[in-house]
């Protein structure tokens, strides 16, 4: 009889032992989930910024940091089509972070025009982030190049053409 009773008290120990493990590996699923859906819901947010009636006041670390980052994806370009090594490449990362850094400390900019640059920063540090994983393509190339692109759209940066000519 004891025989009998073990078998069922075994089943049902062992799932009850299981259920927290369970519970917790779909608790770390939802939490993953939901991060990865809210990254999304702010690069939509940020690609969906409409330009201002008037585009955004700069200032110089805002400007500098934008030609610098201009430079450093051209050169990640250079990278994703295989003309460049990786050191030249993590050159390039450093050169992207640093003038994120400088610009985050230093620009003073209206809310509206903040989150904008938020949202055009998000996409370079990404890019950043997978070519200092070695892991850089097309796909986070192309983000970058529209966030360069919509730069002008957004913001009043009288001699951002200019350089195009250099």
């Amino acid at each position: 009889m004891a025989t009998n009773l073990l078998a069922p008290l075994l089943i049902l120990s062992a799932s009850l032992m299981a259920t927290p493990v369970l519970a917790q590996s779909a608790d770390h699923a939802a939490h993953a989930q939901h991060a990865q859906h809210a990254d999304h819901a702010a690069h939509r947010q940020a690609a969906e910024t409409k330009a201002p009636a008037q585009r955004w006041a700069t200032d110089a670390p805002l400007r500098e940091g934008m030609r610098d980052i201009r430079e450093a994806t051209e050169l990640l370009n250079h990278y994703e089509m295989g003309h460049l090594d990786a050191t030249q490449r993590d050159n390039a990362v450093e050169q992207i972070d640093a003038a994120i850094k400088n610009m985050v400390a230093n620009c003073k900019l209206k809310p509206d025009a903040d989150a904008a640059l938020h949202g055009l920063l998000g996409k370079f540090m990404a890019g950043a982030d997978a070519a200092r994983k070695g892991k850089f393509t097309r796909a986070e190339l192309t983000p970058m190049q529209q966030a360069l692109a919509r730069y002008p759209q957004l913001f009043d940066d009288a001699t951002w053409n200019d350089d195009d000519a250099e």
